[in-house]
């Protein structure tokens, strides 16, 4: 009886956590280069001599979808969405190396050039900065440059470019991706931009909407089994009572 307990029980929990991360999908929709999260389940045995045959559900992993979200032109000349696959690197708030599709960037007060969280774009060289005066413009190779007044175009540095494989990649808190061994990845010079416009989240309106049905019904399943195991249990204590 109390193996059923055990599965429904935690098999109630980590719906709750699915729908937990749906939702949080579903309030992204709309934010810049959005990667949609996933969760994985499986069953795993109870550890312990007397409880052999106990198991319970899991959360395995925490992934992303990494589908490409649609591309929407601006106009804005600060802002890049990355074609196919590839990332923009950030400096994080520790000194690391961090990446992200979030490409519209702004210069801030002291000229650097930023993107995600306002964390300073990186450069071949290091954080990118730009001149106090002059129009600033990104080409698809990520090489950024300024025009002055005259008409005299200066570039003041490359967007770094990555392209780790999908697997080597894990999302932090923040929302930003690192590698899963701590090193920074290799520049890509395979990886394009397009200029002038934003990549949208991927996350499919639809589909989140159908899933947060299954996952209520889901979870209304789990619980009818808890019942049934109480009143089973009620059940059989009565029957022992009348033999006694």
């Amino acid at each position: 009886m109390d193996r059923l307990i055990y599965i429904a029980m935690t098999g109630a929990r980590q719906v709750m956590e699915q729908q937990t991360t749906t939702s949080h999908n579903l309030a992204n929709l709309n934010t810049t280069g959005f990667r949609a999260q996933m969760d994985s389940f499986r069953a795993v045995p109870v550890q312990g001599p007397s409880l052999p045959t106990r198991a319970y559900v899991l959360d395995a992993t925490t992934g992303a979808d990494f589908t490409p979200g649609l591309i929407r032109q601006t106009g804005n000349p600060l802002d890049i969405a990355v074609r196919g696959a590839g990332w923009i690197a950030l400096q994080g708030a520790d000194g690391r190396e961090v990446y992200t599709r979030h490409g519209e960037l702004k210069v801030s007060d002291t000229g650097v050039l930023t993107g995600q969280g306002g964390l300073a774009v990186l450069g071949d060289g290091g954080p990118i900065s730009l001149p106090p005066e002059g129009r600033a413009s990104i080409a698809p190779d990520g090489t950024v440059s300024t025009m002055d007044a005259r008409g005299i175009a200066t570039v003041v540095g490359r967007i770094r470019l990555v392209n780790p494989a999908e697997a080597d990649l894990q999302r932090g808190d923040d929302g930003l991706f690192r590698t899963k061994n701590g090193q920074p990845a290799e520049a890509d010079a395979v990886v394009r931009l397009s200029p002038g416009s934003v990549e949208g989240s991927n996350v499919n309106a639809v589909d989140a909407m159908v899933s947060l049905i299954a996952l209520a019904r889901a979870f209304e399943l789990q619980m009818n089994l808890l019942k049934n195991a109480e009143s089973n249990e009620a059940k059989a204590s009565q029957i022992l009572s009348m033999n006694s």
